[in-house]
């Protein structure tokens, strides 16, 4: 026992076959995330085209097409207020003509918001069919066990990102019809104040896109699913 209690009051004399110290593993050793195909990369390359393409859509709907619409009501009760104070008696032609114009000219502009809403939606078809033809591809070189189990970054595979992915077209399809109807509404230069402003309101709320919209859904999915989603901005 006192020659194995010596060793720890002074320095220790080395032994004939000292025990090697173990070395910290080098960072080669260490796990790397697999490398990314073509499939992952076209199908982050398309689901961030429809996140652009769905900010464009917003920017349209909330700012082209809102201003519009605010702008032609305005214009309406501004004339209705200019005739109740002016005298019967007084030509009334010159202040007409100038405001149906310029009501005339906001028709106009909410028409080519509609224009290019239909462009963003058949551009969003579009995207969805890639991503779709992505998926027949795949199943021709990878497999459908690839495809169907095989998660792509996290835990969707690509077939669950192009079969879940494609709903973004039901509440698009939706709204857009919504703001053609409100357009007609609007369009009458008769139509009573209360139901313009219901309009508007309506046209900004958009509920078709309230709770189905791509950032109230879709963005936190791609987030969490498909690998430096953000990398570009």
């Amino acid at each position: 026992m006192s020659h194995r209690l010596a060793s720890f009051k002074g320095p220790s004399t080395p032994t004939s076959s000292p025990v090697h110290q173990k070395q910290p593993a080098s960072a080669s050793s260490s796990p790397s995330k697999p490398t990314e195909s073509t499939y992952h990369r076209k199908t982050r390359t398309l689901l961030q085209e429809l996140r652009s393409l769905t900010e464009t859509w917003d920017d349209l709907v909330l700012m082209d097409g809102l201003k519009a619409a605010k702008s032609l009501v305005d214009t309406r009760t501004d004339l209705d207020n200019t005739l109740s104070i002016t005298p019967n008696r007084l030509p009334r032609s010159h202040v007409v003509g100038q405001k149906l114009e310029a009501m005339e000219k906001r028709v106009a502009e909410l028409d080519a918001v509609i224009m290019k809403l239909e462009r963003q939606f058949r551009k969003i078809c579009a995207v969805v069919e890639n991503l779709e033809a992505l998926v027949i591809d795949a199943h021709k070189n990878k497999g459908a066990s690839w495809v169907q189990k095989e998660p792509l970054w996290v835990t969707w595979s690509l077939e669950k990102f192009a079969t879940s992915v494609s709903e973004i077209l039901v509440p698009y399809h939706r709204s857009l019809d919504d703001h053609r109807s409100l357009v007609n509404t609007l369009r009458c230069h008769s139509v009573p104040f209360e139901e313009s402003r219901n309009a508007i309101a309506a046209w900004a709320q958009q509920p078709w896109l309230e709770d189905l919209g791509w950032d109230t859904k879709w963005e936190d999915i791609c987030a969490a699913e498909v690998d430096r989603w953000n990398a570009s901005r």
